[in-house]
């Protein structure tokens, strides 16, 4: 028996100015619905959505711009195997194909290899056959792999692995099946970037189980859901589905197994997900497959440095009033002219019971944040807004007006250091020293970057830190990945960290010289009781 949608509420990814059609939504369901499933237990029974495929398909298909085209363009759905996924990519497909009021409509089945392509095909091509009203508007061409829909001259075809390098497409619809199988970017860059430019609302259907491989294009792409999800990052043009556990849920609990299985009961049998966790207990080398298969865990994956819930409660209010003349040390991060500029202030407490008290100053060019909005999806024009991010005229960062700007936090402040990266600001470094500021290089190597980052850790868990719950800072907080080298230390990753991590590299810095130098007394922290070591 299945489980149906009881009552559906749109996504809250609808934008302002999105519609949910019920009547284009109807269609899509009532076209699926008229299709059969083809495989076990199941075949030849109707294909009745499960409650959270119909909440997809009217999600995507039912929610319209003012044009009256969908607003999705890229569906990303990750979800462990045997909860039908298959079935939905293959029904899809032929959604897209047959029931879309296309002419001449390209859809395309993408996978890794031939074989893994074929999977969706041949589940689409069984239903074709099991549904009398399509097979006798449809001729299926089995050796190439294309089933075409005689009426609009639309057609469903396989692409081999080498189509990387075609190009031409003029693309309706792409499946993309387990996404997390390709090797390279490469096949996903063909199909995504331009090949639907002469469609009105072509769609790119991703679905996959979760991978392992964190330097690939789906760990991307499920990093940019995930950042949707947690409401990081917006793009009204992506809908994001992820079912899948935590890191630190316990994987053997059947709680867990049901809130990352919403097929559970349905198409996943229960008694099936138990013996594979039991095997899973008496072989550890099994662990890591039932994770990734059956709960959708990215198992080997990088995992983001700062738990953002810790970082959160040490949201203290801080006041830059009560702060004027106290010692301080600045970390000056200057990335290239066109990007994000950090500088960060912090303030060595000044007893016992005081905090460590960040105060950080972010600078973009004033002409390219509307640009950097729509590309990165990253909300800078709010942040500006807000005043937590400052812009200098121009579309690059003007540095004559941060060296103004930094030589009267001088004046407000007692900055006793400057520390900066010493690869860049050669110029600007000289100019500051010109000003009267001691500044001081900063390698960026494990030597240098490992006790203070270690440290910033220890205070974020002891909670004395105060960073008043600045949002460009939280942001590049929670982007930071860490190397470690085989001795223990680490270090922020620049490589890895694929969002901007400049903000915390520069507090980082800051922290360094606060904890060496110390406030008016002048004692270092590590000479007080060494470096402070995470297990």
């Amino acid at each position: 028996m299945t489980r149906k949608l009881k009552k559906y509420t749109p996504t809250p990814f609808q934008a302002k100015d999105s519609v949910y059609d019920k009547q284009a939504a109807d269609h899509a369901v009532a076209f699926i619905e008229c299709l059969s499933h083809t495989k076990g237990t199941w075949a030849g029974k109707p294909f009745l959505l499960i409650d959270w495929q119909e909440q997809i398909i009217r999600d995507v298909f039912g929610t319209l711009k003012p044009s009256g085209y969908r607003q999705f363009n890229t569906a990303y759905i990750e979800i462990p195997k045997k909860n039908g996924k298959s079935e939905l990519a293959a029904a899809v497909a032929l959604l897209l194909t047959c029931g879309d009021n296309e002419e001449r409509a390209e859809v395309y089945g993408c996978a890794a290899d031939r074989q893994q392509a074929s999977i969706v095909f041949e589940v689409a091509k069984d239903m074709v056959t099991m549904c009398p009203a399509l097979a006798k508007r449809v001729k299926i061409l089995a050796s190439q792999k294309r089933i075409v829909y005689l009426p609009t001259g639309s057609y469903y075809q396989v692409l081999s692995a080498d189509v990387a390098n075609k190009h031409g497409f003029n693309t309706h619809g792409v499946i993309f099946d387990e996404l997390h199988t390709q090797p390279n970017r490469r096949l996903f860059d063909v199909m995504t970037k331009g090949s639907g430019d002469a469609r009105t609302q072509p769609l790119y259907f991703l679905i996959t189980t979760a991978g392992d491989n964190t330097n690939s294009i789906c760990w991307e792409v499920h990093s940019k859901a995930k950042d949707i999800l947690d409401g990081r990052k917006t793009d009204p043009t992506f809908y994001p589905v992820i079912y899948g556990t935590e890191e630190n849920d316990s994987w053997t609990d059947p709680k867990v197994w049901k809130k990352a299985n919403p097929s559970l009961g349905i198409t996943v049998g229960i008694d099936k997900v138990k013996a594979a966790c039991e095997s899973a207990q008496q072989n550890p080398a099994e662990e890591n497959a039932f994770r990734q298969l059956r709960l959708n865990q990215w198992v080997k994956q990088a995992i983001r440095w700062m738990p953002m819930d810790l970082w959160d409660k040490c949201a203290f209010p801080v006041d830059p009033e009560l702060l004027k003349g106290r010692v301080c040390y600045g970390g000056l991060d200057l990335s290239s002219s066109t990007d994000i500029t950090a500088f960060v202030l912090v303030f060595p407490p000044l007893d016992e019971t005081d905090k460590y008290v960040i105060l950080p100053f972010f600078w973009i060019p004033e002409e390219n944040i509307d640009l950097r909005v729509r590309r990165d999806h990253v909300n800078y024009d709010l942040w500006e807004k807000q005043g937590c991010l400052l812009t200098t005229e121009g579309n690059v960062v003007h540095y004559g007006f941060i060296e103004t700007f930094i030589e009267h936090l001088g004046k407000t402040y007692n900055i006793r250091e400057i520390a900066f990266d010493r690869w860049g600001a050669v110029q600007m470094v000289q100019n500051l020293e010109g000003m009267g500021f001691t500044v001081v290089p900063f390698g960026q190597g494990f030597k240098d970057m490992s006790p203070p980052t270690k440290e910033l850790m220890k205070l974020t868990l002891e909670q004395r830190i105060a960073h008043s719950g600045q949002p460009v800072l939280r942001w590049m907080m929670d982007n930071i990945y860490i190397r470690t080298d085989p001795a223990g230390n680490i270090k922020p990753d620049k490589e890895k960290s694929t969002e901007k991590i400049d903000g915390a590299v520069a507090t980082i810095m800051a922290l360094d010289r606060a904890l060496r130098n110390g406030g008016a007394g002048n004692e270092s922290v590590y000479d007080g009781r060494g470096l402070f070591i995470l297990g």
